[in-house]
């Protein structure tokens, strides 16, 4: 039986909006639970006293709406059903569907006093010429799939070892939870192709669908790796397989835009500016990354390092990755004016892995607070740096800034 947790990782950043008239953006990969928090979202208004029907939830992926389409038919839709005075709350889920429609939300907020939330699977769910209607009249939130510390809620545990294990083979993906294994395996794999289908190829100019295919395996398999399009174009081709730079450029940002991967600039501490090249990629979600291995092995130090960027996302950092001269850094995340650096390992398992991970982050002058994660249970602060159990880290509240 599929039970539901309360998201309040992401409430607490929306309920001071729920009352404002900017439009609420929610995006994030397909079934990362965008659905239930817009639930979550109307189940706390009603709960403070405003009457249901004040309430206007249309999902654009029920069959019932398939026929709304474009802006105007939308506004069509909508308009008659706030015939009434009052504050009406309009809840609109994977939007996208409707072509043009930031003009009917802009025609609502100009004509009723309104409160809009509105969910998308896209990353540029407010694009092109459409969004100068919306400049300043919206706030955006990404939602991630479960955290760690939600899966073991979920569970209903205080989160151990086998269960990590567990999510860094599976992920978060909510609806997975509520299979078995193997069961779980082939679901990710239906998502994976969902979302290529539906996010990527209906939404783009895209036509080659074996292409897209094994672009999307190499960003997955690449999880956390630097590479450009010229990367890619170089393991198509070792797949004897000739196409373009600009072609590779063109699908790699549709698989971007889909949510389903990231991707991260660099940033010179030194320099103080970001780099336009040398960019990572990371996986949404390690489930749909690993979705298709025929084995539950998995790349540990890779799979660590994007876990942690996905936990960063969640708690609502913006985040970079970091260059100190010839040094990396994993992570910068800056937050309300701050800033800390982070660093991912497996286990600081001799002299030589703790120096590199600790020789980054000496380097950087400033002071801001600098972190290492790991998995080791032996606190291994040097420095001013402090060094977490990567495991305990997930699952606390605790802020880095």
């Amino acid at each position: 039986m599929t039970r539901e947790i309360q998201r309040e990782l992401y409430l607490k950043k929306i309920r001071p909006f729920y009352d404002s008239d900017l439009i609420k953006v929610i995006t994030g990969v397909r079934r990362s639970g965008k659905s239930t928090i817009l639930r979550q979202i109307m189940k706390e208004i009603v709960s403070g006293g405003v009457p249901e029907d004040r309430i206007i939830d249309l999902s654009f992926e029920l069959f019932k709406y398939q026929d709304i389409d474009d802006a105007a038919k939308l506004h069509d839709q909508v308009r008659p059903m706030m015939s009434g005075g009052g504050k009406y709350y309009l809840f609109f889920d994977e939007i996208q569907n409707v072509i043009g429609f930031e003009r009917a939300l802009n025609s609502f907020r100009v004509e009723f006093n309104c409160s809009i939330f509105i969910t998308g699977s896209s990353g540029k769910l407010l694009s092109g010429e459409l969004t100068t209607l919306l400049t300043g009249r919206y706030v955006e939130f990404r939602v991630m799939p479960f955290t760690f510390k939600e899966v073991a809620e979920y569970r209903g545990t205080e989160g151990d070892l086998e269960l990590f294990e567990e999510y860094m083979r599976l992920g978060g993906m909510p609806l997975r939870l509520t299979m078995g294994e193997g069961e779980a395996r082939t679901y990710l794999r239906d998502l994976k192709a969902s979302i290529i289908g539906k996010d990527i190829l209906l939404r783009s100019k895209i036509t080659n669908t074996d292409l897209l295919n094994r672009i999307v395996d190499f960003m997955l398999n690449n999880s956390s790796n630097v590479f450009s399009a010229n990367s890619v174009k170089n393991f198509l081709i070792s797949e004897r397989r000739n196409v373009s730079s600009e072609t590779v450029y063109n699908y790699v940002n549709a698989v971007v835009s889909s949510l389903l991967i990231s991707k991260v600039r660099r940033f010179d501490v030194k320099g103080k500016e970001m780099m336009r090249m040398h960019e990572k990629y990371y996986a949404a979600d390690t489930g749909l990354w690993h979705s298709d291995k025929l084995t539950g092995d998995v790349d540990v130090g890779a799979c660590l390092e994007t876990i942690v960027y996905n936990e960063l996302i969640a708690r609502g950092y913006s985040v970079s990755i970091g260059k100190v001269d010839d040094k990396e850094v994993d992570f910068i995340a800056e937050a309300d004016g701050g800033r800390a650096y982070i660093q991912v390992s497996y286990l600081l398992s001799d002299d030589a892995t703790k120096e590199r991970e600790f020789s980054s982050l000496e380097f950087i002058r400033d002071n801001y607070p600098k972190y290492v994660l790991s998995m080791d249970g032996l606190d291994m602060s040097r420095g001013g740096i402090v060094h977490l159990n990567l495991m305990k880290f997930l699952l606390s509240d605790d802020r880095l800034i």
